[in-house]
């Protein structure tokens, strides 16, 4: 398997340009090659490939981000939110390849015996062995609404599966009138692993609309056989204004239960208009979402050009957008009032400026990698890189940047405690973070 080798933990510091403002789709589309090396750096060595330094000092902590802010006028609320100093790391890590030949791989989820199940997004679904092996489509994957960011998106094995055999799918679910939703499919995964049985939709978002773009659509179980989803605002003006609103799932994580009901502790439950189903609102594109060690459920989203959050969503809260934001326009121009700050409105954790276009995160608890223990792993689409995130008392303190070279669309920690990559490509690939010589 091909390996690109990256010695204490590379960090490049590549500039890129800002999102053309005609984009319809936030998560970028630059294209990366996987076959090209990487020059090793080590902890003095600071000068990206371009030659854009990234200044230190005594005072000044080196960071990871030395890219100009889309919205320097927007300034953090608190100091830690953004740019975090790169934390002392001597891992040495290299990248395998596992599989190729994946169609816009979206989602990928480990099985008990090692092997993986992979969405692809036009709307199939495979099984790749720990070997490479790449199964025909299983049969009985729901209909799809595959038109731009839209089609079989996150895969995910219910905690109950080895009695079971449940997992769950996230998807654009297609109307007959030209609109579609985020929609959420519970079903059985056959025996001799081939096809999917007893496909039951459990959770449809309200109202359905005709963008094609910004479903959102992570999945993340709790203990207690409940789950969360989180969506998007469905992009663009005025359908986004609807993340603001709890009486409809837009711009929402919603939490039910394995068969679609609403849990009886959720914060809406007896409201005479909101949706029982809401957990949090105010959210605009959440293509991230993991729990903690300590069970808490924690999500990124896209910004629009700017502004892309890292929040930790409780119960009953409004996380602002698109009232606040820390982004600006793709045309330019401030979102809304251009305001970062509201009353009844929660701050992001932490924010990126220019987006990283995050797609995909785990915290890492494998062995592997014995500093990294507790990390936060997120995917970059824009960066082509996997950002580790230091995380103490609820601030990020810390920030690296691991160079992959493709778009990165999901992060799983692997039995084998490796880090596993699928990458969105129309020749997507699941790749592999291993210690180094390995």
């Amino acid at each position: 398997m091909k390996s690109i080798l990256i010695a204490f933990s590379l960090i490049v510091l590549t500039a890129c340009s800002s999102e053309p403002a005609t984009s319809a789709n936030d998560e970028a589309t630059t294209s990366g090659d996987d076959t090209t090396s990487t020059t090793a750096q080590g902890a003095e060595q600071t000068a990206s490939a371009d030659g854009v330094g990234n200044e230190s000092s005594d005072q000044s902590p080196r960071v990871a981000e030395t890219r100009e802010r889309e919205a320097p006028h927007l300034e953090p609320a608190f100091s830690g939110q953004t740019r975090a100093p790169v934390p002392q790391s001597t891992e040495e890590w290299s990248v395998d390849t596992v599989a190729g030949g994946l169609e816009h791989p979206w989602a990928i989820e480990f099985l008990p015996d090692g092997s993986m199940l992979v969405t692809e997004r036009p709307g199939r679904l495979r099984v790749v062995g720990a070997d490479g092996s790449v199964s025909d489509p299983l049969l009985g994957v729901p209909a799809v609404d595959s038109r731009n960011q839209g089609g079989l998106l996150d895969v995910a094995v219910a905690p109950d599966f080895g009695s079971t055999r449940t997992i769950f799918l996230s998807f654009s679910e297609p109307h007959d009138d030209g609109t579609n939703n985020t929609a959420l499919a519970r079903a059985r995964l056959s025996e001799d692993r081939t096809a999917l049985e007893n496909v039951e939709i459990v959770f449809s978002q309200q109202p359905a609309v005709e963008s094609t773009g910004h479903y959102g659509s992570r999945i993340v179980f709790e203990d207690d056989d409940t789950l969360w989803l989180a969506m998007g605002d469905r992009q663009g003006h005025p359908v986004r204004q609807n993340a603001q609103d709890p009486t409809n799932h837009i711009g929402t994580v919603v939490r039910i239960n394995f068969d679609g009901s609403t849990p009886q502790d959720n914060p809406f439950v007896g409201h005479e208009s909101n949706r029982s189903e809401i957990w949090s609102w105010g959210h605009r594109n959440i293509q991230a979402a993991a729990r903690d060690a300590r069970g808490r459920l924690w999500t990124i989203e896209h910004g629009p050009r700017g502004g892309d959050e890292l929040n930790r969503p409780e119960a009953g809260k409004n996380y602002g957008w698109p009232t606040i934001s820390y982004g600006i326009e793709y045309r330019g121009g401030d979102v809304y009032e251009g305001r970062t700050e509201a009353e009844g409105m929660e701050q992001p954790v932490y924010f990126w400026d220019p987006v990283i276009a995050p797609s995909g995160m785990d915290f890492y608890d494998g062995e592997a990698f014995e500093s990294w223990q507790g990390d936060l792993l997120v995917g970059g689409l824009r960066t082509e890189r996997v950002s580790r995130l230091v995380i103490e008392d609820n601030r990020v303190t810390g920030e690296e940047w691991l160079d992959i070279g493709s778009r990165v669309r999901d992060v799983k920690t692997g039995p084998d405690g490796a880090v596993y990559l699928v990458t969105d490509e129309d020749d997507g690939q699941v790749l592999r973070i291993v210690p180094a010589g390995e």
